[in-house]
């Protein structure tokens, strides 16, 4: 099969919800990735940040392969041993009480606000549904967690919303704190790095100001983890980086290692507020996704695979850093997920030029290049990456 043939095949057949770059991918290994005509890429974007393991790695192969020939999915109604052993998983490693499993972030998030909303309508009465979210935040593409974000080109053509939802400019206290004070709200939910909108940390003081505020006003804090979560930033969640506890955080992408799965993990406080009935998924936490995301925390929750992600990640926005081009205006993030900002009138010119020296990159806001390599991508290969941008940067 060629290009070409294959993409009029797909322009035929598919819906065009999509601006695909004009390559055919066949095949990866390790952080590499191959076209259907043989040419190799290093791989800065891990499918979005799914596949942290990168491609073909042989625990995560013979994980899936063996579960693959035992169970794959047996609906909620059973119990299964990798499911458990997953949760379990998750909860030892953050001191959270239980966990939800669901199929992608956008339903993981809404998890969070149908627990939130419920936590309040228990305790307060019906009123109390408000959730907050932040200014240029990113929660998913579903009605609820498209209204959730707070961008209006999300919003665009989709109207009405469900209603309930509430934006704070991410970085004022002052608005935080006049925002909190209304009664209606039962949860802020927030991304501490607003990854699409530009691979933006939030400050450390209104993190934690949010979360102080939330526990004062018995309001659930939600950490939105779908990106950051499972080792991205350094630490299995960016929130033990930040010095809180969150109420809720929702993790999706690198669970799996490119299965898909997402899941909730809930504080002792909420940890039962969802009861038999109250919410649902068919393939949540189906035996083949399970066995997937506890093969990726056994990797990557540990000690020094989390302190190498962050090493990496600082040796890359340093090298990036040493390149001293003008075009690049700023470098920033946490562990390997690092925005390159380099002007609205650029970002795909060079992700293009990229792509020509075998590159592969992420475009994230108007202005910004983001890179999301395989948590295991080597030095070597950070370097040659590098490498292909001095040459690409003006």
């Amino acid at each position: 099969m060629d290009f070409n043939t294959l993409k009029k095949r797909e322009n035929k057949s598919l819906m065009h919800t999509y601006g695909r770059f004009d390559i055919a991918l066949d095949h990866g290994k390790g952080s590499k990735l191959y076209d259907l005509d043989g040419n190799e890429y290093i791989d800065l974007t891990s499918g979005i940040g799914v596949n942290a393991l990168g491609h073909g790695h042989e625990a995560l192969v013979t994980a899936i392969r063996e579960q693959a020939g035992k169970l794959m999915q047996a609906s909620n109604l059973f119990y299964t041993e990798p499911m458990v052993d997953a949760a379990e998983r998750l909860a030892d490693s953050t001191g959270m009480a239980k966990v939800f499993f669901a199929n992608s972030g956008a339903e993981a998030n809404e998890g969070m606000i149908k627990i939130a909303r419920k936590y309040s309508a228990d305790k307060y009465g019906p009123s109390r549904t408000k959730i907050l979210t932040l200014k240029n935040s990113f929660h998913g593409r579903t009605v609820a967690t498209l209204e959730a974000t707070g961008q209006d080109k999300f919003h665009q053509n989709f109207y009405p919303f469900t209603g309930g939802f509430d934006y704070v400019e991410a970085g004022s206290l002052e608005d935080l704190k006049r925002m909190m004070d209304d009664p209606a709200v039962a949860g802020i939910m927030m991304e501490l790095i607003q990854g699409e909108s530009g691979v933006r940390p939030l400050d450390p003081a209104f993190v934690q100001e949010a979360a102080r505020l939330a526990r004062e006003k018995d309001i659930l804090f939600m950490a939105d983890e779908v990106q950051t979560g499972i080792g991205r930033t350094g630490s299995l969640f960016c929130w033990q980086q930040y010095g809180i506890e969150p109420d809720l955080t929702s993790c999706a992408k690198a669970l799996g290692g490119g299965v898909p799965i997402g899941a909730v993990l809930a504080a002792d406080k909420v940890a039962d507020v969802l009861e038999p009935g109250d919410h649902g998924t068919t393939f949540g936490g189906n035996p083949l996704a399970s066995a997937a995301a506890r093969t990726v925390l056994d990797i990557v929750d540990q000690p020094a695979f989390l302190a190498d992600v962050k090493e990496k990640g600082q040796y890359f926005m340093d090298r990036i850093r040493n390149l001293n081009k003008e075009s690049v205006q700023d470098v920033r993030g946490l562990g390997l997920m690092i925005g390159l900002q380099v002007g609205a009138d650029k970002v795909s010119e060079y992700l293009a030029a990229l792509q020509k020296k075998g590159v592969l990159a992420l475009k994230a806001g108007t202005d910004t290049i983001r890179l999301l390599p395989p948590l295991i991508i080597t030095k070597e290969e950070i370097d040659q990456a590098v490498a292909a941008m001095d040459d690409v940067f003006e």
